[in-house]
């Protein structure tokens, strides 16, 4: 009588409450849940977290520093997020790491706050899918939907723009844009800017013709998929200097949206794009 007693005492409250959290989790009393939150067993929250209404945290998550996540977010047993960067300048500084809502996070993912040499911020955006063992270094900045396969890493700061969609145990170097649609092949080692809609693979790593097959799925007309095509031969076809290869693009363009966004890109590469 006495165990069954300790049990009503947990679930009794939990029936009228709609925060679900485990008994053994550990949550910082200062820390922000918001309804309909869940927690599982031994989960570590800490006090600068805030969670979204509809959040599934599942067991053995370790969330911490001034974290921020949306609504409906998944984050799956053994996952570090908030985690101090790996940067030996940071000295403690309050550094920030931030999270849409319905993102999907896998098994083992880790996911690290800013830098104050940065913007102190390490953001991510929505309906993104993170496998298992995917890691997120601090500074980077990531869009909408994109997918990151099992193993694949991004190093500081790293531009991973929408729709990009990462290979397993893909590396990604510091300072590198990855741009929309952009496809890796497994394995890939990225230590340049990749354009809109290119896919690279192989090692080393070379571009491999454009990702019409996901322009396609998400509803990129076939004319604008017909003028990327003829950017990517301007850029990698035609031994033109990327300089020439932008102005005959912009000459292009005309009213598509899509190749202006990849000439945009380009304008702005850091590290010269992957050739």
């Amino acid at each position: 009588m006495e165990n069954l007693w300790q049990v009503l005492k947990f679930v009794v409250p939990l029936l009228s409450s709609k925060i679900l959290i485990h008994p053994t989790a550990i949550i910082d009393p200062h820390a922000q849940l918001a309804e309909n939150v869940q927690v599982g067993a031994f989960s570590i929250i800490g006090a600068d977290v805030k969670i979204g209404s509809g959040s599934i945290i599942e067991s053995h998550v370790v969330i911490k520093g001034h974290t921020t996540l949306g609504k409906d977010n998944h984050i799956y047993q053994f996952c570090s997020i908030g985690e101090n960067p790996q940067d030996k300048k940071y000295a403690a500084e309050i550094t920030r790491l931030e999270i849409g809502d319905r993102n999907v996070i896998r098994e083992y993912t880790s996911m690290h706050r800013g830098t104050q040499q940065d913007n102190s911020l390490t953001k991510i955006g929505s309906d993104n899918l993170f496998m298992a063992y995917t890691h997120v270094a601090h500074d980077c900045i990531i869009g909408d939907h994109v997918i990151m396969a099992n193993g694949a890493s991004l190093a500081g700061h790293v531009r991973l723009n929408s729709h990009a969609i990462l290979g397993g145990f893909t590396l990604v170097h510091q300072f590198t844009q990855i741009g929309q649609y952009s496809f890796s092949a497994m394995g890939s080692a990225i230590t340049q800017d990749i354009p809109p809609f290119v896919m690279v693979g192989g090692r080393p790593t070379r571009p491999h013709g454009i990702n019409s097959v996901g322009m396609e799925r998400n509803g990129i007309s076939p004319e604008d998929i017909r003028l990327i095509r003829k950017a990517y031969k301007m850029i990698y076809k035609m031994n033109l200097r990327l300089e020439d290869a932008i102005e005959q693009m912009e000459d292009l363009a005309g009213d598509s949206k899509e190749l202006s966004n990849m000439v945009n890109f380009l304008r702005n590469v850091t590290r010269g794009i992957l050739r």
